[in-house]
């Protein structure tokens, strides 16, 4: 499926049905009274967060959405019927913006959230609502009221506990098929991975979700190499991990670049706990292996740990820490 993180659309709730202007025709009544029904509510523009959507693929096509308006009222003091609410499902995650794309107007963090967006309109007064002591056999109805109607955008920030961050080709990709599931493009080139992908770990009866994003160069944050379009999906993560790959040369300058390109983008994001690993170990010898790791904890005082994803008990190591770090 495609993986769509932002759509415009216009919502048109229903409008209300008219009220009845009506009298009653009865045997033996030569004058009947009122008896014109209100006219029903339109429908509204509503939202569901559903956690088994992971994109906003479906509002790519169809970008208008409209209500039922509701049905006039008819003799014999009969209200109109109600028009139909619409239901509009999303992912969690899901943040709904005025037509500014700056006005935030509701967050769906849990599943199975509802939010009215767009009321409808009221339905009309009958005839009969207008009768009086003064005035027996009103003619008097009114229409129903318009239902609300704009455009709004749709954003979307994937919801995890963990976000994998790295340089492109690092093996995040690989990482996320190795301790999940999931499935995504994985290849020894840069920028394989062009959107989010999801998946979750299961160990010792528990789990965690993780996000990983493409790769992050310099200037990402300014949108270079796919950068600024995809590192909001990660604000919203628990903790961090910072995957390395331990063959490059310049790794104290590699794990540098990342927190400066977090940090420039959001400073919130280069203070989040994160979780250091080296992966592809076993491209390196013994020898190389121990320099490199010695030079980097001189200069970088955290602790991480060194892996290669071809090993079952590194796999394991990787998911007991995860579960560790986010429970």
């Amino acid at each position: 499926m495609k993986f769509l993180d932002q759509a415009k659309i216009y919502i048109k709730a229903g409008n209300g049905g008219s009220g009845s202007a009506s009298f009653r025709r009865e045997k033996f009544v030569e004058f009947g009274g009122p008896d014109g029904g209100d006219g029903g509510s339109g429908g509204s523009i509503i939202f569901l967060s559903d956690r088994n959507l992971n994109t906003l693929i479906d509002y790519r096509y169809t970008q208008h959405f409209k209500a039922e308006h509701g049905k006039s009222g008819s003799k014999k003091n009969k209200t109109g019927g109600n028009g139909k609410d619409m239901i509009l499902k999303v992912p969690v995650g899901t943040q709904i913006y005025e037509e500014d794309n700056n006005t935030l107007v509701y967050d769906f963090t849990k599943n199975n959230e509802k939010f009215l967006v767009a009321n409808g309109g009221k339905g009309g007064l009958g005839n009969v609502r207008f009768k009086s002591s003064v005035n027996r056999a009103p003619k008097k109805k009114t229409n129903g009221k318009l239902g609300e109607e704009f455009w709004i955008w749709l954003q979307l920030k994937v919801i995890a506990d963990v976000g994998i961050v790295g340089l492109p080709n690092a093996g995040k990709s690989s990482l996320l098929a190795a301790i999940t599931r999931a499935k995504p493009k994985i290849a020894n080139y840069p920028f394989t991975t062009i959107n989010p992908n999801l998946g979750v770990a299961f160990y010792n009866n528990k789990e965690v979700t993780l996000a990983d994003i493409p790769g992050l160069v310099e200037g990402a944050h300014k949108g270079i190499g796919l950068g600024d379009k995809f590192l909001r999906h990660i604000e919203r993560c628990k903790i961090l991990l910072h995957l390395l790959d331990i063959s490059e040369e310049n790794l104290i300058d590699n794990y540098e670049k990342i927190k400066e390109e977090l940090g420039a983008y959001d400073k919130n994001l280069s203070r989040k706990k994160e979780i250091i690993f080296f992966n592809k170990s076993d491209l390196v010898d013994k020898k190389d292996l121990v320099k490199k790791i010695n030079t980097f904890k001189k200069k970088i005082k955290k602790k991480f740990e060194v892996i290669s994803l071809f090993k079952k008990d590194d796999i394991l190591k990787l998911k007991k820490a995860l579960i560790k770090n986010v429970n």
